[in-house]
């Protein structure tokens, strides 16, 4: 992946707020925009124009916005989706209709000439408007080998710019993505954008699979925002990219956390103290030995600095804690304890941290401290 570019396609507003009981209010858009931009996101997927209303209003805004960042608007193969998104002045479209047999027969209703069909004047339409086209082939992960490849041809052929593989329902993982997708390459020869959700809890991965295997953008959503378990995240993507593949696109990762936090908050969603790369979990330290490997040298357990994403190193006292952890806290407090002080102050926090079933705060071991030494602490 070294040699090539990845283009990050971020659709937070569209997908993402697909998820079940999310609604961004139109300024929450359009902020959400802005700092996807200022991030580094190459392309954003804004919103679904046909919708009308505030959607399509949202959308109409953003794109008038001079982001850096391409702007695209989601359609049906339908010409008049295509022309409410041309309405709103985006550089971009994506073009959606399924190919697997499932869907055909049962959501469509319908056979694989009509796809094929639908699909070409949708295209055609779109390339005499002069605009970016992503073809994207709904639910690919279950679609077969043969007709996908026939579906990408035709696309490339009325002139599409990528074809966007989805796995849909979120059944793939790594190393058949792999396989499909470099099958996919090979024999379609057209860009491919990877789309995965996070049924099995392997977005990430079967994005990342997919870059190895050619495809050349990836979809993705702040937080992992998206139907059902969601999609792949974009501080995953981007951070695994960097630091796994050795390929840093150059974002501004020190706002993964305020982007997190802003989208968690308009989405009315739990950012998880746990949730990768941003949690407030990542830096945080209890366990004795891994609280001292992390005071010695913080590569010990940590592979990034938390400064790059946006957050802080914590040193966590409770059940699992060292005497050691407990002396540089102290510290903070301005007390320096020796060995056997620590030792004798972590009998009692151990016990105190059982009691109560979490870590303690501040001034709870103060108050343990005071209470243990008769010492006030000013």
């Amino acid at each position: 992946m070294l040699s090539r570019n990845i283009t990050i396609v971020d659709t937070t507003l569209r997908d993402g707020e697909q998820t079940a009981g999310v609604v961004f209010a139109n300024k929450e858009k359009v902020r959400i925009a802005r700092l996807l931009d200022e991030v580094g996101v190459h392309q954003i997927e804004a919103g679904i124009p046909v919708m009308g209303g505030d959607e399509k209003r949202a959308v109409k805004e953003i794109a008038r916005l001079g982001l850096k960042a391409s702007i695209m608007g989601w359609n049906r193969a339908v010409i008049s989706d295509i022309q409410h998104s041309i309405d709103c002045g985006v550089d971009a479209v994506a073009i959606s209709i399924s190919t697997s047999d499932i869907h055909i027969e049962h959501k469509l209703q319908t056979t694989r000439e009509w796809v094929l069909e639908s699909m070409v004047k949708a295209v055609e339409y779109a390339k005499k408007e002069g605009l970016y086209i992503s073809v994207n082939a709904e639910d690919a992960s279950r679609s077969d080998m043969d007709f996908l490849v026939q579906f990408g041809t035709i696309a490339k052929e009325a002139g599409a710019n990528r074809l966007r593989y989805c796995d849909t329902v979120g059944i793939l993982e790594p190393f058949s993505t792999y396989e499909r997708v470099k099958t996919l390459r090979e024999r379609v020869g057209l860009d491919i954008e990877m789309h995965t959700h996070n049924d099995f809890g392997m977005a990430t991965a079967n994005a990342l699979a997919g870059l190895n295997a050619g495809a050349t953008h990836v979809g993705v959503t702040v937080i992992g925002l998206g139907e059902r378990a969601g999609n792949a995240a974009l501080e995953e993507v981007v951070m695994a990219l960097k630091h796994i593949e050795g390929i840093d696109l150059g974002f501004k990762t020190e706002m993964f956390r305020q982007l997190a936090e802003y989208v968690s908050l308009a989405s009315g969603r739990e950012l998880p103290a746990w949730k990768a790369i941003v949690g407030s979990n990542m830096f945080a330290h209890e366990s004795g030995i891994h609280a001292d490997g992390a005071i010695k040298n913080p590569k010990t357990y940590e592979v990034f600095t938390p400064e790059e994403v946006g957050l802080e190193r914590q040193i966590v006292i409770g059940k699992h804690s060292g005497t050691k952890a407990l002396m540089v806290k102290f510290s903070e407090y301005g007390i320096n304890l020796n060995e056997e002080e620590a030792s004798q102050l972590l009998k009692k926090i151990r016990s105190s941290a059982v009691g109560l079933k979490r870590s303690l705060f501040d001034k709870e071991l103060v108050y343990i401290y005071e209470d243990v030494f008769g010492r006030r602490v000013q």
